[in-house]
């Protein structure tokens, strides 16, 4: 079997992290909120108007138009998102924090903090930072990170 590039295997391994760190934040950030539910509610607490564009929302989590669309449904059901009209053009809408949104976001931020030690120790946030800082942000398909 031909060995794999140096990339592939980033990218593989990186999936493979992706998978665990989802699996360990689902179903214990309480209320039954997943670890996706869990980053759409920050990304919506963080943009400086309070609502995203769906696309926008979409683009920022790294995923499709159609993906974000599917993860809402449920999660404006049972309140924790809405959807806003954009007054100046009936074609944008927005989705925004809704009430419930924001009180189970500031419910299990603490927690969803304290999972993410369990996986990455405090003695290792130096080079975490500075893979932030630098790595990542030399490969154009990551973007600039915040």
């Amino acid at each position: 079997m031909k060995e794999t590039s140096l990339s592939l295997e980033l990218f593989v391994r990186l999936a493979r992290v992706n998978a665990i760190m989802t699996r360990r934040f689902d179903g214990r950030l309480g209320h039954g909120l997943g670890f996706n539910d869990f980053v759409i509610l920050l990304a919506l607490n963080r943009s400086a108007t309070g609502k995203l564009r769906r696309i926008d929302l979409a683009e920022s989590l790294g995923i499709t138009a159609s993906g974000i669309t599917r993860m809402l449904a449920p999660m404006e059901k049972i309140g924790l998102i809405k959807r806003e009209a954009n007054e100046h053009d009936a074609r944008v809408s927005y989705v925004a924090l809704a009430p419930g949104g924001k009180r189970l976001l500031a419910e299990s931020l603490e927690r969803a903090q304290m999972l993410s030690e369990e996986v990455i120790a405090p003695a290792k946030a130096q080079k975490l930072n500075e893979l932030l800082a630098g790595s990542l942000n030399g490969f154009p398909a990551f973007g600039a990170l915040p």
